[in-house]
């Protein structure tokens, strides 16, 4: 951990419990995974596990992923999944994020504009407290999670990962089952902005031609949960054939300009 992190290890005094925690989970991944050749994680990180053990594990899950077992938080079973598949299509590190907000008016003037093919609706912040891979972002710092700080004693909250994430192209998808027990699922291909994000967390600068439509009348109307699967790399093609193998009839995708979804006003 200390190797990894260099200059950025902002917490030492939190590392031996981080790694207590980690060899702790690999122990019970091959006590437990049978005759399974892979394993992924799905973990409650938060607010019961910092009250009880005194840290996060935010740090430790991106380590896992980085060694190819997959770990979601927050009890996303679907999102672990999700996670599983682009890693096996991608042969790389992936990681969840939440759609976190708009890119201010400001920074897409200043930083985007001109400069890139996108609208101000196209780019979002791909945003979550610390479980990317360091490998994935840029000057990887482990610290405090300021979010959990605002209601927990911040000697508690400490064990986060943070960083931009390095530009690129990525494919932002996810698979996911109603109420009802019906699949669905969506991919829509894009690119993390080499563009400072100024702000904490795992973030990045993400644009998705035609996001803000595609965010409206995928992610919203058919009710997905705030975490999307982050692949680096355009694996759209596979993904989609993928989720077809699965028996999904629901694929959303990104709509091109001028092909409307079926909830789409054409006179707006």
């Amino acid at each position: 951990m200390e190797k990894e992190l260099g200059e950025g290890n902002k917490k030492p005094e939190i590392l031996e419990k981080l790694a207590q925690y980690e060899i702790t989970l690999l122990d019970w991944v091959e006590a437990h995974k049978g005759y399974r050749q892979y394993v992924a994680l799905t973990s409650k990180c938060w607010p019961a596990f910092q009250t009880q053990f005194g840290f996060v594990p935010c740090y430790v899950n991106s380590r896992l992923t980085g060694r190819g077992i997959p770990v979601s938080c927050e009890v996303d079973i679907w999102g672990t999944l999700s996670e599983y598949i682009g890693a096996c299509v991608s042969g790389d590190v992936v990681t969840l994020l939440d759609i976190n907000n708009t890119v201010p008016k400001d920074m897409y003037r200043s930083d985007i504009e001109g400069k890139f093919p996108y609208s101000l609706t196209d780019t979002f912040m791909g945003f979550h407290c610390g479980n990317t891979c360091s490998k994935k972002l840029c000057g990887p710092t482990m610290k405090y999670q300021m979010i959990m700080a605002r209601s927990l004693p911040e000697e508690v909250t400490q064990g986060t990962l943070e960083g931009d994430i390095v530009p690129g192209d990525i494919t932002f998808f996810r698979l996911q089952s109603t109420a009802d027990c019906v699949l669905r699922a969506y991919v829509a291909e894009g690119e993390v902005l080499p563009v400072p994000t100024r702000s904490f967390g795992g973030i990045g600068v993400f644009a998705i031609p035609e996001m803000g439509r595609f965010y409206r009348h995928v992610l919203i109307e058919k009710n997905f949960p705030h975490h999307g699967a982050v692949a680096f790399g355009h694996y759209g093609r596979a993904l989609f054939e993928v989720f077809k193998y699965l028996g999904v009839e629901d694929i959303g995708f990104n709509f091109p300009k001028g092909m409307l979804y079926k909830s789409e006003n054409p006179f707006a």
